[in-house]
C-alpha cells in the first residue's frame, strides 16, 4: 500500500507539471532562444531532398534531429514542443526511479525538484536538445547503477549525437567502468567494456558517410573553432553567479549541501562527478572563450537529474533534522504538518521563482508581434516567389525551407546588394532588433534596394504575469516587425 501511495505521489506531481509545461507550450508559441526555432527547421526540413545531410549535422546533432524529424514534418512546430515535454516528463519519471534505486528518502520529491530548476522548467516546453541529453543521461545512469554496465555504456555513447558535452561525460563514464568499486574484476579487465562507449560515434560516422560520402564529415562540418576573436568570455565563477537561473534562489542551498554529504559517505558518486564535469567544463570554456560558448545558464541542465538527485540528498539532511528538532523539543505530534507545511513554502515559492523566470524571458514574447504580422499578411496577401527573414520564427510561420533565405552577412552593402539581385515577388519579414544587430539593415536599405513598405508596427510586449523574476530585461519590450515587398 505504502509503494502504491508513492507512486501516486509521482504521478500526481508529473501531472501537475505536465500541464504547466502544457500551458507555456500554449502561452509562448516560440523560444526562448533563436535555437529553438533553428533546431526545429532542421528536424522540419531533414527528409526532404536536398537536406538529408541535417540529419548528421554536427550542430543540430543526430540523435535530437531524427527524433524530432516526425513531430516537427507530421505534425508541425507545437507538436515538436509537447513532444519537448513528454521527454522532459520521461527525464522526471526516471530519475524518481533513479532516486528510489539509490535509496533516497522522500523519492517523489526528486521530480518538483528537476522541474523546479529555471532553466529546465524553461526548455521543457521548447524545441532544444537539453531535455533529450538529459533523457538520455538518466537512462543510462540508472541502467550503470543497476550493474547494467554494458547496456548503460551503449545507452551512454549516445550523449555526443544529442550535445557537445556528450563526449566530456561519455570519457567520465569510461573512469566510472574502470573504477566501479562494485566490479570484482580487475581494472585493466574492464577497457573492453569502455569499447562500447564508442558505438554512438561509430554510428554517427557510419550515417554520415552514408549520407554525405564525406569520411571526415564530422570534423569538416563542425561549426566551431576552438577559439575565436569574436568569441565571449567572462570570470571563471560566471555560473556560481547563475546559479539562482541554473537551480533557483533556495533549491541551490540543498544542492551545496547535498554534495559534500554524498562525497563523505562515498554515495551516489556518479550524480556528482558528472555536475563537477559539466560545470568545471563550462566554467573553463566561458572563462577563456572556447568554441563560441555564450554563457548561457541552460548550458548546465544538461545533466538537471544529477542536480535534483544531489538537491534530494540536501533536502533529506535539512527535513531529518528538522523532524530531530521537533521531536527533541516534544512536538512529536506536530511533526508531520510542520514538514509537510515548510516543504510546501519552500516548493512554491521555488515554483514562483520558477514560473516568472520562465514569463520573464523577452525572446519569448518576440512570438506575439510576428505572428501579428504573419496574420495581417494572411488578410492581406501578395504572391510570394522568394522570401527573406531575420529570425527563426519567421519561415516557421510561413512553413518555409530554411535554407531559401538569403545569403545575408554583417555588410550592410553585400546585403542591399543581394536584396536587389531578388527578383520580384520577394517578400521580407524583418525586425528592427536582430535584423539591425546581426543584418545592419534598416528601411532605408530596403527602399534604396527596390522594396515598399508594407507594414512596419512597434509592439510593447509585457510578461503574462505581475512580478517577473530577473532576466535580460525586467518589463516590457519594445519590438518593432516589417514586411518589405519587391513590386
Amino acid at each position: 500500500m505504502a509503494r502504491r501511495n508513492v507512486e501516486w505521489q509521482a504521478i500526481a506531481l508529473l501531472s501537475l507539471f505536465a500541464a504547466l509545461c502544457g500551458a507555456f507550450v500554449l502561452l509562448y508559441p516560440d523560444s526562448s532562444s533563436a535555437d529553438g526555432g533553428t533546431h526545429f527547421l532542421q528536424a522540419r526540413w531533414a527528409w526532404t531532398e536536398g537536406h538529408h545531410s541535417l540529419l548528421v549535422d554536427v550542430w543540430g546533432r543526430p540523435l535530437f534531429t531524427v527524433l524530432y524529424s516526425f513531430p516537427a514534418y507530421l505534425l508541425g512546430y507545437r507538436a515538436a514542443k509537447f513532444f519537448t515535454v513528454v521527454l522532459s516528463l520521461a527525464c522526471a519519471w526516471q530519475t524518481w526511479r533513479t532516486a528510489e534505486l539509490i535509496g533516497f528518502d522522500r523519492a517523489p520529491l526528486v521530480i518538483p525538484l528537476l522541474f523546479l530548476q529555471p532553466s529546465f522548467l524553461m526548455v521543457s516546453p521548447e524545441v532544444m536538445t537539453e531535455p533529450l541529453f538529459a533523457l538520455v543521461f538518466i537512462i543510462a545512469l540508472r541502467f550503470h547503477l543497476q550493474g547494467r554496465v554494458r547496456i548503460g555504456a551503449v545507452i551512454a555513447s549516445l550523449l555526443p549525437l544529442a550535445r557537445p558535452e556528450g563526449p566530456f561525460l561519455v570519457a567520465l563514464w569510461g573512469l566510472w567502468i574502470l573504477f566501479d568499486r562494485r566490479e570484482m574484476r580487475a581494472w585493466w579487465r574492464r577497457i573492453p567494456t569502455t569499447f562500447l562507449l564508442a558505438t554512438g560515434m561509430i554510428l554517427w560516422w557510419l550515417a554520415a558517410l552514408a549520407i554525405t560520402h564525406d569520411p571526415l564529415w564530422i570534423r569538416h562540418n563542425a561549426p566551431w573553432h576552438l577559439t575565436s576573436a569574436t568569441a565571449s568570455h567572462g570570470e571563471f565563477w560566471h555560473y556560481w553567479t547563475l546559479r539562482w537561473e541554473i537551480v533557483g534562489p533556495l533549491l541551490w542551498i540543498p544542492v551545496i549541501v547535498g554534495m559534500p554529504v554524498l562525497l563523505a559517505h562515498r554515495r551516489a558518486l556518479a550524480p556528482v562527478s558528472a555536475v563537477l564535469v559539466i560545470f568545471a567544463l563550462h566554467s573553463i570554456m566561458w572563462a577563456l572563450g572556447l568554441l563560441n560558448t555564450e554563457g548561457y545558464p541552460r548550458y548546465i541542465t544538461c545533466v538537471a537529474p544529477a542536480l535534483a538527485l544531489i538537491a534530494l540528498a540536501g533536502w533529506n539532511v535539512f527535513a531529518n533534522a528538522l523532524s530531530r528538532s521537533l521531536t527533541r523539543v516534544g512536538l512529536t505530534r506536530a511533526r508531520r504538518p510542520v514538514m509537510a507545511l515548510v516543504s510546501a513554502l519552500a516548493l512554491l515559492h521555488s515554483a514562483w521563482y520558477a514560473t516568472m523566470y520562465v514569463d520573464g524571458q523577452e525572446g519569448s514574447r518576440v512570438a506575439w508581434a510576428m505572428s501579428d504580422t504573419y496574420r495581417w499578411f494572411e488578410a492581406h496577401p501578395r504572391p510570394v516567389r522568394q522570401f527573406a527573414w531575420s529570425r527563426a520564427y519567421m519561415p516557421i510561420l510561413f512553413d518555409w525551407d530554411f535554407w531559401r533565405n538569403l545569403s545575408f552577412t554583417g555588410d550592410t552593402e553585400h546585403n542591399v546588394s543581394l536584396l536587389r539581385s531578388a527578383g520580384t515577388g520577394t517578400l521580407v519579414f524583418w525586425d528592427g532588433a536582430i535584423g539591425m544587430e546581426w543584418y545592419h539593415l534598416g528601411p532605408a536599405d530596403f527602399a534604396r534596394a527596390g522594396y515598399v513598405l508594407l507594414r512596419s508596427t512597434t509592439y510593447r510586449l509585457y510578461p503574462l504575469l505581475p512580478g517577473t523574476t530577473r532576466d535580460h530585461g525586467a518589463g516590457s519590450r519594445m519590438e518593432t516587425m516589417y514586411l518589405f515587398y519587391k513590386e
